[in-house]
């Protein structure tokens, strides 16, 4: 519990950051091709910030650890979070939109890219392999009930209390404050205890070049970025906000349709079984096609609540594997590296799926924007285009169903699963040799 204590305040971050659209275009009254430009604006900056940030906490050694003083970042996150959500309605547009831009890429681009970049290295420090597995596998029910909890009682809070500007910033505090308290746990009570630095690159210092080294040695780590990318495209559209309000009419039955998917929770008591028979990879595998499945449901439902379920259902099992057990394969990533001679770089590797992580995402929301406003989304639903609702219904079914299609096949080129056992060994050798020499 402790050590997903963080994972549970960041996987709200990401959740939260999906109403930012609908904040800024129908509380902030922004243009929703403005919001857009803002957010893959603040991408340029996480571009550079991704690949330092990970290269630093590579390099980093102090008393508490390599990566576990950058747990600390996680009260920048939430301070920024709901200063974002704070923006005087009383600005001009210009003002506010260089006030979301400012927030949302120091939220974003300074400290989720560190949150990212340390993730790997402290969790290998923390743990061992069998540990690893069953520490994010049964973890991983922890935050997904804390993600289901939220998208079942935010959207009632939302219509409640977000009816205003002062309402979203007394919203978003409300979560800030137990969130940063929750996620600074695993920072205070979970050390540093293993050494995992071997092989031909022990002893030479990091340099800058060695990031491009493991882009060209490592195609493994390109192809979890792709898959990273396409998935958070998709899940941070923030869609379903506006297909709920205007398909369905009732933005409250998102909460339903989030409760209906805790039936999926169990699913991640069977993964150290899963993993050991059929590897992590083979499950994401099985997972994007399944969310596949369930956005067939929802190209098809309108607004009938039963498909929309049966849809939901599909969907939030499908993409368990990938959100939850990402982790798993960064670490076969450094473990690769290793095991070709050059240095692990486990929060290099962190940062490039964190940097896909967030293109990602700004892409989606700002897809979602561009889109809209191209098929004269208006904010009014009695004045709404058919072609705007169109649109919106497109976004909840054929397109993410066609994406995690391609994602599938994508992810057959991964073969680390069939090489691991052989990698862990040589790799647990040479460590062996080293620990040896050093008597």
């Amino acid at each position: 519990m402790i050590w997903n204590s963080r994972a549970i305040s960041t996987a709200i971050f990401v959740l939260v950051s999906s109403f930012l659209m609908i904040y800024c275009t129908d509380t902030l009254k922004i243009p929703a091709a403005m919001v857009s430009m803002i957010l893959v604006a603040s991408k340029v900056l996480d571009g550079i910030t991704d690949m330092f940030a990970g290269f630093i906490v590579d390099r980093t050694e102090t008393r508490w650890g390599k990566a576990r003083p950058y747990e600390i970042f996680i009260v920048g996150l939430w301070l920024c979070t709901w200063l974002m959500f704070s923006c005087p309605t009383g600005w001009s547009t210009t003002v506010k939109c260089v006030w979301i831009f400012i927030m949302y890429a120091l939220a974003n681009s300074i400290c989720m890219t560190f949150l990212t970049a340390n993730g790997t290295p402290y969790t290998i420090r923390a743990y061992k392999d069998k540990q690893i597995v069953k520490l994010t596998s049964y973890g991983s029910i922890i935050t997904m009930l804390a993600a289901v909890i939220f998208n079942i009682i935010f959207p009632t809070l939302m219509a409640q209390i977000a009816t205003s500007a002062s309402g979203w910033s007394k919203l978003i505090l409300m979560l800030a404050v137990p969130l940063t308290a929750i996620g600074l746990l695993r920072m205070i009570f979970v050390k540093e205890k293993y050494t995992v630095d071997t092989g031909k690159a022990d002893g030479e210092k990091l340099k800058v070049k060695d990031i491009g080294v493991v882009l060209k040695t490592n195609k493994y780590i390109l192809i979890i970025a792709l898959m990273t990318f396409v998935f958070n495209f998709v899940c941070n559209m923030g869609v379903s906000v506006y297909y709920f309000t205007y398909v369905v009419g009732n933005v409250g039955l998102m909460g339903v349709l989030a409760a209906a998917q805790v039936i999926s929770l169990p699913l991640a008591l069977a993964f150290p079984k899963l993993i050991a028979k059929f590897s992590t990879i083979n499950l994401m595998i099985a997972g994007f096609l399944i969310s596949a499945a369930g956005y067939l449901f929802n190209a098809i439902a309108g607004a009938n609540m039963a498909l929309l379920t049966v849809g939901g259902i599909l969907t939030g099992a499908g993409t368990v594997p990938a959100s939850m057990l990402v982790g798993l394969v960064l670490i076969e990533c450094g473990d690769y590296n290793e095991w070709k001679g050059i240095h692990r770089m486990d929060g290099t590797m962190g940062s490039i799926n964190g940097l896909a992580s967030k293109v990602g995402a700004a892409i989606g929301t700002g897809a979602l924007g561009i889109l809209l406003s191209a098929v004269g989304y208006s904010g009014d639903a009695a004045n709404m285009p058919s072609a705007a609702i169109t649109m919106i219904r497109l976004l909840y079914g054929i397109i993410p169903m066609i994406l995690y299609l391609l994602t599938a096949l994508t992810l057959k080129g991964y073969k680390l699963n069939k090489m691991m056992p052989q990698i862990k060994a040589d790799n647990e050798a040479r460590r062996a040799a080293v620990a040896e020499k050093e008597k």
